[in-house]
């Protein structure tokens, strides 16, 4: 260790732990927009989906009755 290096403080420390965290929390921030975005197009497209697929399931399945008059 060379004696022109100052010591290394408490305050220091938590100085760069505080830029550390800020940096990490404005990140965070930003994938949490991303992700909930994301979240919500993938939800509505499967809940589009299953009602397209309970539709034409409905439709295969129906009964077709024909009523004569004689």
């Amino acid at each position: 260790m060379n004696s022109d290096n100052p010591k290394i403080t408490r305050d220091d420390i938590k100085a760069k732990l505080n830029e550390i965290q800020g940096e990490a929390t404005s990140a965070v921030e930003d994938a949490k927009t991303t992700i909930i975005g994301v979240a919500v197009v993938v939800g509505v497209v499967v809940v589009v989906g299953v009602y397209l697929l309970g539709r034409r399931g409905g439709r295969r399945r129906s009964t077709i009755i024909e009523l004569r008059r004689n």
